[in-house]
């Protein structure tokens, strides 16, 4: 019978993690499929960053009591640790559990989901048939698991948006691979000789691409020749100052004012309304090496004044966020939004062209649900191309959707987070758009003078 398969999760990440551990907790057998060779992969490639989220938002209440047992020390709640801190200090541990460890199938890439015997296109009895993950290892074997239900907590790391405008990669972009970086490397670690006395180009306006600014500028304290461009696609940064001092997560208010102060000191040259339309790699680079430079054309705002643009750099940080990958979904019935890509329910709750507010209002598996029964994307990915997911959020999500596997409907609708606020709500994005001071532009969601206990029961009626 279906009930007597696993509930597969793909992903060994916080979150997929945080999802195993609650649904053991539930009597339920989990089964989490994992491309890489360990745990927490993806949150290892940023290793060297540190969160400005505490450890209290970090670590999952059912993860916490699998750990308890073992010995395993809990960090300090106040203290901010760095992406490799969040690998070795828990989330390695926590694959380690007995409860988790023969559970868990590394080296296991997805690459489809699907029905059963059962393409998209057929209804009839659909909802009976269990779901067929389809994986392959790094022989290029491919493995089939039957499931019961699938939580898909893969994350968007691996997928991040191209350079170009429209949502499409420039011209040239392809070719010039060499020379784009990921949103966050490491400038002064393992990656300092490549951006040590020579100009980057930094695409984006998110935390990654003002924790990535800060570090360039740092280096270029010490390294002289050490040359910064930021280009954003907006008319100004301000959105990505945020609320400075009145923000609950006091880190992610210091990354903001920090930006600000270097913006306004002229630190490094400042682009908007940037259109990034061509790549091409400079006469005399050689392929295969990062040495060259890559000439960088589009057009772009200097000094108030709208212009050509044609940068001459060895790197371009492309820290222009990330999309989900819906590829290996295809024959999944899901209700996305057709902006966001996000559950068409928990959409509006999170897309930018709405709102920017700190406080997500608190969702669970009602929200996340599609039409096939049993499948749910949790965490980053559940997010789609929004950018303000907080892990806290993913393991609230997850909780929810174990409840409402085992049948738990009271416990599954009965939400329940706490989210720090950023002390700015800018809900009128025009205003933003034309440069005006964002948080100015109102309030969509409110602030608050500390972090909110937001609840939320549905009633299964409302589903």
């Amino acid at each position: 019978m279906k009930t007597e398969l696993p509930v597969v999760v793909i992903g060994a990440g916080p979150v997929g993690l945080a999802a195993a551990a609650h649904l053991v907790e539930r009597g339920l057998d989990p089964v989490v499929l994992e491309a890489a060779d360990g745990p927490g992969a993806a949150v290892a490639s940023w290793g060297h960053v540190r969160l400005f989220s505490p450890w209290r938002f970090c670590v999952d209440a059912a993860a916490r009591r699998l750990l308890a047992p073992t010995g395993w020390q809990a960090p300090d709640d106040d203290a901010l640790p760095t992406g490799a801190d969040l690998v070795r200090d828990y989330v390695a541990p926590l694959a380690a559990t007995p409860e988790l460890r023969d559970r868990i199938r590394y080296g296991s890439r997805v690459i489809a989901v699907g029905r059963d015997g059962a393409d998209r296109t057929r209804s009839l009895g659909r909802d009976a048939l269990p779901y067929r993950v389809r994986t392959v290892d790094g022989d290029g074997v491919v493995n089939d698991v039957l499931a019961r239900a699938v939580i898909d907590a893969s994350g968007t790391w691996a997928h991040p948006n191209p350079l170009g405008s429209g949502g499409l990669p420039a011209v040239g972009e392809d070719a010039a691979a060499e020379f784009l970086t990921g949103p966050l490397p490491d400038v002064l670690g393992a990656d300092r000789e490549r951006f040590a006395g020579r100009h980057t180009l930094v695409v984006g306006m998110g935390h990654s691409a003002a924790n990535t600014l800060l570090a360039l500028l740092t280096l270029a304290d010490d390294e002289p020749g050490t040359r910064v461009t930021w280009a954003i696609r907006g008319a100004s940064p301000r959105r990505l100052y945020g609320g400075g001092a009145t923000d609950e997560l006091p880190a992610r208010g210091l990354l903001g004012t920090r930006l600000r102060e270097a913006v306004e000191a002229g630190r490094f040259e400042l682009v908007t309304r940037t259109t990034v339309e061509r790549l091409v790699p400079a006469s005399g680079t050689t392929s295969g090496t990062t040495s060259g430079t890559v000439r960088v054309l589009g057009t772009g705002r200097r000094d108030g004044v709208d212009g050509p643009l044609d940068l001459e750099v060895s790197a371009v940080v492309n820290a222009t966020g990330f999309r989900p990958d819906l590829e290996m979904l295809r024959e999944v019935r899901l209700a996305l939004d057709t902006i966001v890509e996000a559950p068409a329910e928990l959409a509006p709750l999170i897309d930018p062209n709405l709102h920017s507010c700190g406080t997500v209002p608190p969702h669970g598996e009602s929200v996340l649900a599609h039409p096939d029964a049993g499948f749910y994307l949790a965490g980053m990915k559940s997010y789609g191309r929004a950018p303000t997911f907080l892990l806290a959020t993913g393991y609230e999500q997850v909780r929810s959707i174990a409840a409402a596997l085992a049948g738990d409907r009271e416990a599954a609708d009965a939400v329940q987070l706490t989210l720090p606020e950023t002390g700015v709500c800018s809900s009128d994005l025009a205003l933003a758009a034309d440069g005006a001071d964002a948080s100015s532009a109102g309030g969509c969601c409110g602030t608050a003078s500390g972090p909110q206990i937001l609840q939320l029961t549905v009633p299964s009626a409302a589903r």
